[in-house]
């Protein structure tokens, strides 16, 4: 038989429009994607003649953290009819590059859990893809009202519901940055820490991750962005040619949108 939900006692948070799909990435970073932070997100609710459609959007970084977020979700609305789904996640073994260009390819799948084909699960799925999100899955639990919304009616309410879910979820863009090394006496890496800290802070193209300490040098460790210049002639000329930068890899970047 249908379940009824009893009115919330808080209205549900109203719906927005979704973030920008390719905001600027933070620092001049490139290649980039856009993900949703980690962590749990808000529930939202969205009623339509007497059915609650509850809304949860959560990072994904696989498939199977996907599925184990469908499956939380479910467990906790354990008497609703429908826990409609869909998610986009990274391809398997994925390279640290490709996981940071929007570009790079994913897996796309979604449920319509008992309701008509094509009405739910597919609808979610196309609002995803029009976030620009990678590495996201969306979760929408339907408590029936009592009246049926037909086809139309239901794309419509699980699109909103997923819209909303995604609107109220925090961002983040990820980035690669590639790793520098500058070997330098003790005696002189603090004051060139602090002036290259000074000369990254305008754009965030440059940024200083931190310095190791030894006894008689000191490593401060670089990132830029990827595809940038090296720092070689801005280190030439704070130490008058005495060290130079050296590579030491790259790494991904989480930054809020």
């Amino acid at each position: 038989m249908p379940v009824e939900r009893p009115m919330p006692a808080k209205p549900a948070p109203a719906g927005g429009p979704i973030p920008a799909a390719n905001p600027a990435p933070v620092g001049g970073a490139a290649p980039y994607r856009l993900t949703l932070a980690p962590g749990e997100q808000p529930e939202t609710d969205l009623e339509v003649k007497r059915s609650h459609f509850l809304a949860r959007a959560e990072r994904a970084d696989d498939e199977d953290a996907a599925r184990s977020f469908i499956a939380r979700i479910r467990s906790r609305h354990p008497d609703a009819r429908h826990h409609c789904s869909a998610f986009i996640v990274p391809q398997p073994g994925a390279s640290p590059a490709s996981l940071a260009s929007p570009g790079s390819p994913a897996i796309e799948r979604s449920s319509d859990d008992g309701e008509p084909s094509g009405t739910a699960g597919q609808p979610i799925l196309e609002v995803l893809r029009g976030s620009g999100l990678t590495g996201a899955a969306v979760v929408v639990t339907r408590y029936f009202g009592g009246t049926l919304l037909g086809t139309g009616g239901l794309v419509r309410a699980y699109s909103e519901a997923a819209s909303q879910a995604l609107a109220a979820a925090a961002r983040v863009s990820i980035s690669e940055r590639a790793l520098w090394e500058v070997r330098v006496p003790v005696a002189r890496a603090g004051r060139l820490e602090a002036e290259l800290r000074a000369a990254g802070s305008a754009d965030g193209a440059l940024a200083v991750e931190g310095t190791s300490w030894g006894a008689s040098d000191a490593v401060i460790l670089l990132s830029t962005s990827v595809g940038a210049p090296s720092p070689d002639e801005l280190i030439a000329s704070l130490t008058a040619g005495s060290a130079r930068p050296a590579p030491a890899g790259t790494r991904l970047v989480e930054s809020p949108l």
